[in-house]
């Protein structure tokens, strides 16, 4: 016990560091969190103490998925229905592009650039067709943009997106069977009445005991998750979709909202973005960088020159176009989530593997950091609430 809380300690100094350094430099604290993580195994490694960090500890792997699990849940409660319904063609326009360009060109590069077998390059395509909900809900807040109709759509082009490489993971390499359609009927079944028990749960027990809310939405969360995991499938799918149906619940208690992002950003989310970044073998890249910076163009220039045209159609500013790309070229999640996939099943190899991972990780850093400086819409961002942020941080509201 006294390892476990000396590791934390020393996590959560990184993730101290890592919000000092992001206010000074006014970027995205998920990037800094990511390159603090790069960093820190790196000089670890140089001391000859790689594993003094803890990454691939159960309890630290699962709070990093935790984290992963209900950041994309907050993504999904921020998608209102309406907007969603006033933006179905662009989402799904952009987010299928999303896909299928990244997708078809990081194959390509992968086969005949690279000389990897057609599985291997499939992996590849599949992998790097991603985008990141975590990094662009994670900046969405950063910004406030996740307020933004602007916002709510780029988070919605996210989901698309990401559900084809979900789909395309399924259909090249994971045979269905019976616990995918078991997956496929409870998750069905578990969305079509949770609004409706939420509701009631809360208008009978919230604000009488102590955040019933919080604990039916991670029961749900956590419940879903252990099934798709079950399946074959990744905690992150169904709580996106839980997000989703649960929005209308979750904006009627704004308070209820943002304490529960609290416990996100402030405890989990750390343990993620800064795990993420141990998974970047710095030495890697350096002896064979061609390989690296290969796939990286592969992945960010299919997204670029298959998304701006596309974007372009749908939003007429200069800065608007080119932060909405810019974010859609990002990835992590679903990106890690398929390479390990393909290391674990002998698709790819170590090396491919290592090269996934950190092309992956470099896309969720440095578009965004791209966008951030040289392209960020601030006509679009709204005014700070501090009223609200005072009366949350006093406390004013009723636990629910």
């Amino acid at each position: 016990m006294e390892q476990i809380f000396i590791i934390a300690s020393l996590w959560l100094v990184l993730a101290v560091v890592s919000a000092v350094i992001a206010y000074h430099l006014r970027i995205s604290i998920a990037l800094v969190e990511i390159c603090v993580g790069v960093l820190a195994v790196a000089v670890a490694g140089r001391f000859g103490t790689p594993d003094a960090l803890g990454a691939n500890q159960e309890w630290l792997k699962f709070l990093a998925s935790s984290g992963a699990v209900l950041l994309t849940f907050l993504a999904g409660a921020e998608l209102e229905p309406e907007v969603v319904r006033r933006k179905i063609k662009e989402v799904t326009v952009v987010g299928l592009v999303g896909f299928f360009a990244p997708f078809l060109g990081c194959t390509a590069v992968a086969r005949y650039a690279l000389g990897w077998d057609i599985q291997a390059s499939l992996l590849c395509g599949v992998a790097l067709s991603t985008t990141s909900m975590a990094v662009v809900y994670a900046v969405m807040l950063d910004t406030g943009l996740n307020k933004t109709d602007y916002g709510k759509g780029i988070m919605g082009a996210c989901f698309i997106n990401d559900l084809g490489t979900v789909i395309a993971l399924g259909l090249l390499f994971a045979p269905y069977t019976y616990k995918t359609i078991i997956f496929i009927a409870v998750t069905a079944f578990v969305l079509t009445f949770l609004p409706l028990s939420s509701r009631w749960l809360t208008r009978i027990y919230a604000y009488r005991t102590a955040a019933i809310r919080t604990k039916w939405v991670i029961l749900v969360l956590f419940g879903l998750g252990a099934l798709a995991l079950w399946a074959g499938s990744e905690a992150v799918l169904p709580a996106y979709l839980v997000g989703m149906v649960l929005a209308e619940f979750s904006s009627s208690d704004t308070f209820w909202i943002r304490r529960l992002r609290t416990l996100t950003v402030g405890f989990l989310t750390p343990f993620y973005f800064i795990r993420a970044g141990t998974f970047v073998s710095l030495p890697a890249l350096i002896s064979a960088p061609v390989v690296f910076l290969l796939l990286l163009g592969g992945k960010v220039l299919s997204k670029i020159f298959g998304l701006y045209p596309i974007i372009g159609l749908f939003m007429r500013k200069r800065d608007e176009r080119w932060y909405y790309t810019l974010l859609m070229s990002t990835g992590l999640t679903f990106g890690t989530i398929s390479s390990l996939y393909g290391l674990s099943h002998g698709i790819v190899t170590q090396g491919q593997y290592s090269f996934l991972v950190a092309v992956v990780i470099a896309s969720a850093v440095i578009p965004t950091l791209i966008a951030g400086i040289m392209f960020l819409p601030r006509h679009l961002m709204p005014e700070p609430d501090k009223k609200a942020a005072a009366t949350q941080e006093n406390g004013l509201s009723e636990e629910g």
